[in-house]
């Protein structure tokens, strides 16, 4: 069993806050290492221990937020052999409260200042998600196209947590289980 060094937890999250409060004011490709390691108060030798570039902090950050948004998706498929919709009990749904757990990146990836290129690599990865399950524990109708499907119920998941940004995050994530629950029993 290999144990954690607590100290790079916390230089990590030193990093990862220090990349997160850059990106409220710039994009990716104009953040520097050196203002990072400033914010995070890490020198740079610390930052090569653990990545070669500002891109792989980057990729390493939303690896862990994308690695939680998958756990958070499965829960209400761990309480069924086929998932159907209108039976769905709101207290299962976890996507929200990933959401809510990262706020403060998903405010930054879905504010109109910064590139899209962050909103379509979390598009794609809720996608990917979907695509993984409406074969095997999704009831479908026959000849539905799971690509057009996923597409569809990716962007209507986003579109939901677009407005829960809009609203500026006011709502508890249990109020958007109730309300995507209602959702899916009009359809």
């Amino acid at each position: 069993m290999t144990q954690t060094d607590l100290r790079v937890v916390k230089t990590k999250e030193a990093l990862h806050i220090a990349l997160l409060t850059l990106l409220k004011k710039k994009p990716l490709e104009a953040i520097s290492i050196s203002e990072i390691c400033r914010i995070a108060k890490v020198n740079r030798g610390t930052f090569y221990l653990h990545y070669a570039q500002v891109g792989d902090l980057f990729e390493e950050y939303f690896k862990e937020i994308m690695d939680d948004l998958a756990n958070s998706y499965q829960e209400p498929y761990r309480h069924v052999v086929k998932l159907n919709p209108r039976e769905l009990n709101p207290k299962t749904i976890r996507i929200f409260h990933h959401v809510e757990k990262y706020k403060e990146y998903y405010r930054i990836i879905l504010s109109k200042n910064v590139p899209l290129t962050y909103y379509y690599l979390l598009l794609e990865e809720v996608k990917s998600l979907l695509t993984g399950n409406l074969e095997k524990k999704i009831q479908v109708e026959e000849g539905m196209d799971a690509s057009f499907q996923a597409s569809y119920a990716a962007n209507a998941i986003l579109g939901l947590v677009i407005q829960w940004y809009n609203d500026d995050f006011r709502q508890n994530a249990s109020y958007l289980n109730e309300q995507l629950v209602k959702i899916l029993r009009l359809t």
